[in-house]
């Protein structure tokens, strides 16, 4: 007989350590399956606005982040064009005051470190590392679950499983096995630089947005402001899946070469060490997101380009919704995963939509670029921010 207060979640990734902390704050047992023997930094930096960083301090983690985090005082729109700088989005302590909770930049590993201290200490989580999701099998009153250890196959009755296992999730997989992402042309490159290594006037409590012709560039701080994120965006036809391949630095150098980009980007592109890129893949509008006793959060269920800078933050908001539906209707997970999917998939697809809307905007050139520009300028700083609103505002 299945365990009325069980729950698997299948990733332990943001998205599912995230969930195991909001479903044992509400009195479930959880047991989080994690295929890799250790859990490891995949990425370098991430951007969580407020409507996800409230979560995470509702959930205990801000003494754990508070070394790790930074707070940028804005984010500053550069074009390619001139090399100068057309809008500055005010963050800081304006958008703590607006939002009610910082915007944050912390390191993956650091977050994913936080998340995972704190699901250690927690008597009603089972973190079992090295032990990969096989199958499910689908019952009256829940699903048993099977997960491989090594050389040991096991069974585990329990009254729901929560895939959070990824872009290529294996639980996504076994229940909706057309659902799979599709690559969609972009390339993101990836590498940290020190930020004394950086042009003169660049402001290393910024973040800076790079727009120009078929590409753009993200430049922010991480490790208190001693180095510099670097993400790269351009547009190709190398889609192999993954999320760390060497990067050749002539290939990216070419991408932003004079005279469509200003000296001060090709130096930042030139000042990193090491580059590693991946293709990037989504899910179709909409994403997929349950089946009875089984549900998928996150990439599993909605893998979205990142120009939003929302996909850490879309399944941060998944768990808490998720969690709140399964207290609401404890002993019916078929119900409370249907509540689910109907109060995340329009906002997921309308951040989905603005994701891939902006960056088809940042990658603009010509007089349509030049367009671009001067609407930027003419809205200004606070008008920009409010057009944010609706992201940042929401609460569980």
């Amino acid at each position: 007989m299945a365990d009325s207060r069980t729950i698997v979640v299948a990733g332990a990734g943001i998205g599912g350590l995230t969930t195991s902390l909001a479903l044992a704050a509400r009195g479930f047992r959880v047991i989080v399956l994690e295929r890799s023997e250790r859990l490891e930094e995949v990425g370098a930096g991430l951007q969580l606005s407020p409507n996800a960083s409230r979560i995470l301090i509702d959930l205990g983690l801000q003494p754990l982040l508070a070394p790790h985090v930074i707070a940028p005082e804005s984010i500053s729109i550069m074009t390619a064009r001139t090399g100068n700088e057309i809008g500055r989005i005010p963050l800081g302590e304006a958008a703590t005051l607006r939002y009610g909770a910082p915007y944050w930049i912390v390191r993956r590993a650091d977050l994913q470190n936080a998340l995972a201290a704190k699901v250690k200490n927690h008597p009603d989580i089972d973190l079992r590392l090295g032990a990969q999701f096989e199958d499910v099998a689908v019952y009256p009153k829940g699903v048993t679950v099977v997960q491989r250890r090594q050389t040991l196959r096991q069974q585990e009755p329990v009254l729901a499983l929560i895939g959070a296992d990824g872009v290529w999730s294996s639980v996504r997989h076994q229940i909706f096995p057309d659902a799979q992402p599709q690559f969609t042309g972009s390339i993101a490159w990836r590498g940290t630089v020190d930020a004394t290594q950086l042009p003169r006037g660049f402001n290393a409590q910024r973040v800076q947005l790079w727009m120009g012709t078929n590409a753009h560039l993200v430049a922010y701080p991480m490790a208190g402001g001693k180095r510099i994120n670097i993400v790269a965006v351009v547009s190709g036809k190398w889609n192999r899946p993954g999320w760390s391949e060497p990067g050749d630095v002539v290939e990216i150098a070419n991408h932003f070469s004079a005279p469509q980009w200003p000296i001060a980007a090709r130096m930042m592109i030139g000042a990193v060490d090491g580059w590693r890129k991946w293709a990037l893949f989504a899910m179709r509008d909409g994403g997929a997101w349950n089946k009875g006793p089984i549900a998928l959060l996150g990439d599993a269920s909605h893998a979205m380009l990142p120009f939003a800078a929302q996909g850490a933050g879309m399944a941060i908001e998944d768990a808490a919704v998720i969690a709140k539906c399964l207290e609401d209707s404890p002993t019916n997970s078929t119900a409370a995963f249907a509540q689910y999917a109907g109060l995340r998939a329009p906002r997921v697809t309308r951040v989905t939509r603005t994701a891939r809307k902006n960056g088809q905007t940042y990658h603009l050139g010509g007089p349509v670029g030049f367009a671009r520009d001067q609407v930027i300028r003419m809205l200004g700083g606070s008008r920009l921010l409010s057009r944010q609103d609706w992201i940042y505002d929401w609460r569980a």
